[in-house]
C-alpha cells in the first residue's frame, strides 16, 4: 500500500523507473544464461571424475533442460493465478538452491538433481521475465525492453564463459589455499565446483531485487486491483497515459475469454503457430549445442581445454555485443527484417563450419571466427525475437499460459537436441551435425516471408484485436 501511495503522487512517467524494473526482471535472463551454459566448462572434468559415457554425458546436460521444460509448463498457470512477481521470486530461490547443490554435490545423482532444480528456475524465468517486461512497457519501447531479457541472457552466458576460463586457468596453476582444505578441493582439485558456485552471487541479488519491483499492471487489472495497476502505469508513463491504458486493458479483457482452448480456435491458431515455430526453429539452429558442447568440440579439433574456454569467452562477448545491435534496431527495423537477415547469416556460417570440419581445416582461430559469425547472427535476430514475439501476440487473459506453451517448446527441443547430440556427433561427425543445423533453418526464410506478422509499434491490445479481425 505504501508503494502504491507513492506511485499515485507521481504526475509524469519515468523511463528511468521503467528501465530499472525491466532490468530487474531481465536478471532472470542473466541467470538463465549462466545456469544453462556453465555446464560447458565442467564437462571435461566431470566426464573424467565420473567416467561418463556418451548417453550419461547427454543426460547430465539435458537434465537441466528437463527441469526447464517442467518449469515452463507450470509457469503460465502460476503466473496467471498468483501474478508475475511471485513467479520471478520463486525462480530466484530455485537458482540459489541449484548453485549450492551443484557446488556441494557429493555424487553424480545429487549433481543431476541440483541441475534439475536450476532448470526449474530457468523454465520459470524464461517464460515470466519477458512476459513481465512486455506488460510493463509502452508500445514504442516494448521491443527494446523485451530484448533486454535476451541481452541479460548473453551477459549471463558471457559471465559463465569468462568465469569458467578464469577458474580453469587458476586451477591449472596449481595454486593452493591456506594449507589446502576446502579451497584446494573446490578451486584446484575439482574446479567444476567453483564454476557452479559462481552462480550464487547473481542468484541472491536477483531474489532480493524481486521483492521491490511492482506487480505487472495487466495482471492487476485482470484480478480487479485496478487502482494498483493505475499507480504502476502512472509511474511508468504518466497519469494521462495510465488512464487511457487502464480503459483499453479493461475493455479488451472484458471481451476475451480466459480459456486455454481459445488458442486452438481459428482466430488464435496462427498466433500459436507463429510462437511455436519461432521457439523451435531458433533452437534447431544448434545454438545451445554450440554453447554447451563448444569447448568439447574445439578440444576434438586439437585445441587445449584452456584455449577452448578462452575462445568461447570471446564468442560469449560477441553474443553480448550483437544483442546490443538488436536492442538498437528492434523498434526501428522491425522484427521481420532482423530475423530474415539473421537467418541468412546463420545458415551461411553454419555451412562454412561444416565445410571446415569436413576438409580438416580445424585451426582454432578459423573455427572460432565462424562460430562467432553464427552467434552474432543469432544474437541480433533469432535469440531476442522469439521472446519478443511470444510476449506480444497472445490475449491478456491467457498470455501467461500461452507463453508457457511456446516456452515449453523451446526447452523440449533443447532437451532432445542436447540429450542425443553426443550420439549424433559420434554418428554424423561434427561436420555432418553443422550441415544438419544449417539445413533445418532454411524453412524459416519461407516462414518470415509468408506467415510471420510485424508487431513493431503496436499496442498489445491492438495485436490482440487483429487476430479476431
Amino acid at each position: 500500500m505504501h508503494q502504491t501511495a507513492i506511485l499515485k503522487t507521481t504526475p509524469e512517467g519515468s523511463v528511468l523507473y521503467l528501465t530499472f524494473v525491466c532490468i530487474v526482471s531481465a536478471l532472470g535472463g542473466l541467470l538463465f544464461g549462466f545456469d544453462t551454459v556453465v555446464i560447458s566448462g565442467t564437462l571435461t572434468a566431470l566426464k573424467a571424475q565420473f567416467t561418463l559415457q556418451a548417453a550419461m554425458e547427454g543426460w547430465l546436460v539435458s537434465s537441466a533442460l528437463l527441469g526447464c521444460a517442467v518449469g515452463a509448463l507450470v509457469a503460465g498457470t502460476l503466473a496467471d493465478s498468483f501474478g508475475r512477481k511471485l513467479v520471478l521470486l520463486l525462480s530466484g530461490l530455485l537458482f540459489v538452491v541449484c548453485s549450492i547443490g551443484c557446488t556441494l554435490a557429493w555424487n553424480l545423482e545429487v549433481l543431476i538433481w541440483a541441475r534439475l532444480i536450476g532448470g526449474l528456475g530457468v523454465g520459470l524465468a524464461s517464460m515470466v521475465s519477458p512476459l513481465y517486461i512486455s506488460e510493463m512497457s509502452p508500445p514504442h519501447l516494448r521491443g527494446r525492453m523485451v530484448t533486454l531479457f535476451q541481452f541479460a541472457i548473453t551477459i549471463g552466458i558471457c559471465m559463465a564463459l569468462f568465469s569458467n576460463a578464469g577458474l580453469q586457468h587458476l586451477a591449472s596453476q596449481g595454486i593452493v589455499g591456506h594449507s589446502g582444505g576446502f579451497y584446494q578441493r573446490i578451486v584446484v582439485d575439482q574446479v567444476w565446483r567453483a564454476m557452479f558456485a559462481m552462480e550464487l552471487i547473481p542468484s541472491i541479488l536477483f531474489t532480493a531485487l524481486c521483492f521491490i519491483v511492482p506487480e505487472a499492471p495487466r495482471w492487476l487489472i485482470k484480478v480487479n486491483r485496478v487502482e494498483e495497476a493505475r499507480a504502476v502505469l502512472t509511474r511508468i508513463g504518466g497519469s494521462s497515459l495510465a488512464d487511457s491504458e487502464v480503459d483499453e486493458i479493461q475493455n479488451t479483457i472484458s471481451v476475451t475469454s480466459g480459456s486455454i482452448s481459445q488458442l486452438f480456435k481459428p482466430d488464435l491458431r496462427k498466433a500459436l503457430f507463429v510462437s511455436l515455430f519461432l521457439a523451435i526453429a531458433s533452437e534447431l539452429s544448434g545454438i545451445t549445442i554450440v554453447f554447451y558442447y563448444g569447448p568439447d568440440i574445439l578440444e576434438k579439433s586439437g585445441v587445449s581445454l584452456g584455449q577452448a574456454l578462452g575462445g568461447f569467452a570471446t564468442i560469449g562477448l560477441v553474443n553480448v555485443l550483437f544483442t546490443i545491435v538488436a536492442i538498437w534496431l528492434m523498434d526501428i527495423a522491425g522484427r521481420r527484417l532482423l530475423l530474415f537477415v539473421g537467418t541468412v547469416g546463420a545458415i551461411s556460417s553454419l555451412a562454412v563450419v561444416g565445410i571446415l570440419f569436413r576438409n580438416g581445416h580445424t585451426e582454432g582461430l578459423m573455427i572460432v571466427g565462424m562460430l562467432c559469425s553464427f552467434v552474432a547472427c543469432f544474437a541480433f535476430s533469432m535469440g531476442p525475437i522469439k521472446w519478443v514475439i511470444m510476449s506480444e501476440i497472445f490475449p491478456t487473459k491467457i498470455r501467461g499460459r500461452a507463453m508457457a506453451i511456446a516456452t515449453l517448446a523451446v526447452w523440449v527441443t533443447d532437451g532432445i537436441y542436447n540429450q542425443f547430440f553426443p550420439l549424433l556427433r559420434n554418428r554424423l561427425g561434427i561436420s555432418g551435425s553443422f550441415f544438419m543445423f544449417a539445413t533445418l533453418l532454411v524453412p524459416q526464410l519461407f516462414f518470415i516471408w509468408k506467415v510471420m506478422p510485424e508487431t513493431k509499434g503496436r499496442t498489445l491490445e491492438d495485436i490482440e484485436r487483429s487476430w479476431a479481425a
